[in-house]
This record gives C-alpha cells, structure tokens and sequence, in this order.
C-alpha cells in the first residue's frame, strides 16, 4: 500500500500508477521529439506521428486526473 495516503482503494492506487506511467511516457515522448529535431535531416512523418502520440496521452492523462483530482467547489 502506499505510504503517502493509506486511505485510497486498490482501484485509487491503480488510478494513480497508470497517471505515473502515462506522464512517463509522455516525457519520453517529449524528449525523442526533441532529440528527432536536432537531426540533421529530422524524420518530419515521425516527428508529427510522436507529436499525435503525444496529444492523445495529455487526452488520457487529462481524464484520467479529473477522475483521480475531482473539482471541489468550495
């Protein structure tokens, strides 16, 4: 169990994993596109297919924390 919040659920913590992993890869992501287009010749198909990769994981990640970071209106 997490040392951090030992009130979340099994289902919480598997939540927050998957968060970790995706803002991982999204970082990854990040940093081929950046060593992509520091090529001499950069791969621009390649280039623009991580960058759609990348979008579609800031989607994930988005929803992801609006379920595990709800809006509380004070």
């Amino acid at each position: 169990m997490n040392d951090d919040d030992p009130f979340l659920s099994e289902e919480e913590l598997a939540l927050h994993a998957r968060l970790k992993e995706l803002r991982q890869e999204h970082s990854d992501l990040d940093a081929s596109i950046d060593a992509l287009m520091h090529m001499p010749l950069p791969d621009q198909l390649m280039i623009a297919r991580l960058k759609r990769k990348k979008l579609t994981l800031r989607d994930e990640i988005v929803k992801l924390e609006a379920i595990v970071l709800p809006d509380i209106i004070a």
